[in-house]
């Protein structure tokens, strides 16, 4: 794909895209170190940039600052770094990732699909008033509003809704939710805090 040429004024020499670009790098570049404080690491954010820049050049509107587009370009990607950076751990040797630990996906899987089947058996106005309560999060006056009824009758029918739910899936107390007695050992020492 070619550079875009644009003649900006009679006589004036024709826009390049490339050659712009290209003259803007050991400032960019200089502001990559200054911000990074490492020189390796100031060459990667300006290769980003000019990557990020090429493939969006035809967001570019000739005529107007190239310099500052690239420069607000370099910013945004050495900020989102620092974020990702912010998220990330270091773990040279590999402890920390050797000690995690995941849940089995199997039983939250076969849990999630007896809660749709028992779900489905709901009459309609209960499954729509737990739905909109439980799992979309509106309060009992908004979801009332939303359904065209009382603010009483949505919580009836939340409260029944509870009930049956709770009847069909033999629910009887917390020690019903999470990793039945076998897989509870295991998953305590992974996770204390559970």
């Amino acid at each position: 794909m070619s550079a875009p040429h644009t003649k900006i004024a009679e006589g004036a020499t024709p826009f390049s895209f490339k050659r712009e670009m290209l003259a803007a790098l050991p400032g960019l570049r200089a502001f990559a170190v200054s911000l990074s404080r490492r020189h390796d690491r100031a060459d990667d954010l300006v290769q980003e940039t000019v990557m990020k820049a090429w493939g969006k050049q035809e967001s570019f509107q000739p005529g107007t600052n190239m310099r500052a587009w690239l420069f607000t370009i370099l910013r945004n990607e050495f900020y989102s770094q620092m974020r990702r950076k912010g998220r990330e751990l270091p773990d040279p040797d590999g402890v920390f990732a050797g000690n995690l630990a995941t849940h089995p996906e199997q039983y939250g899987k076969l849990d999630m699909a007896d809660f749709k089947a028992a779900l489905d058996t709901l009459p309609d106005d209960q499954r729509e008033a737990i739905v909109l309560i439980g799992a979309s999060g509106f309060a009992y006056e908004e979801a009332a509003e939303i359904a065209g009824v009382a603010v009483g009758t949505i919580k009836s029918r939340v409260n029944r809704a509870r009930i049956r739910l709770r009847e069909i899936l033999d629910v009887d107390g917390e020690s019903d939710y999470g990793p039945d007695n076998t897989s509870a050992l295991l998953v305590n020492k992974s996770f204390p805090s559970i």
